[in-house]
């Protein structure tokens, strides 16, 4: 099983950039960890399995969108409140395959139709969030997969390991909801990536 490193979030943030494009992620040599939130079905599916090719509660015909930056996912899914995204999942992804996805990705708001339609990796920058999601100036990354580039992750090809993070995330929501608390507050230990 692969390591998953917290810290807390008043030591992560000396480390954070507080403006421009950012990808904050935790990685190693190997890989980069990204997360996903689903309902149950698909989380305990893809845990046990480190694939969701099998679970029939997961569609891959549609684009599916990872987060490298843990803040980011828990904004967008209201830490685990809101509906069919209750649970957090971290996927550890090779990182060759990660940086090519950052390579190859199109831009959401490009004005060429074509080229986003046939792109199998889209890329969106919006405003990143503190704990209680708050904007902040920095821009978090996501990106939309689909086509034979999503196969390869929904078949555990580029994935070193998934892990279902949903009780730490549950864990630790309730310091994340009162700015007084955010002394207490662990995320994951992330820094800045660079791709290469």
């Amino acid at each position: 099983m692969s390591l998953f490193e917290k810290e807390l979030y008043t030591e992560a943030m000396n480390f954070w950039p507080t403006t421009g494009k950012v990808i904050l992620a935790q990685y190693d040599d190997q890989g980069i960890w990204v997360y996903q939130a689903f309902n149950a079905a698909i989380a305990c599916y893809a845990a046990e399995h480190k694939k969701f090719t099998g679970c029939s509660s997961y569609s891959p015909f549609r684009m599916s969108w990872i987060k490298p930056n843990f803040l980011w996912m828990q904004f967008r899914s209201g830490w685990g409140q809101k509906p069919n995204q209750e649970r957090c999942l971290a996927i550890k992804l090779r990182r060759d395959f990660f940086n090519d996805l950052v390579a190859k990705a199109v831009a959401s708001n490009c004005n060429d139709s074509q080229k986003l339609q046939n792109s199998e990796v889209i890329v969106q920058w919006d405003p990143d969030h503190d704990p209680k999601g708050g904007k902040c100036e920095r821009r978090a990354m996501q990106l939309g997969l689909r086509g034979e580039t999503l196969a390869k992750m929904v078949s555990g090809e580029v994935v070193l390991d998934i892990l279902d993070i949903t009780e730490f995330v549950q864990s630790q929501s309730q310091f994340a909801m009162d700015a007084t608390k955010w002394d207490q507050l662990l995320v994951a230990k992330e820094r800045e990536y660079l791709v290469i």
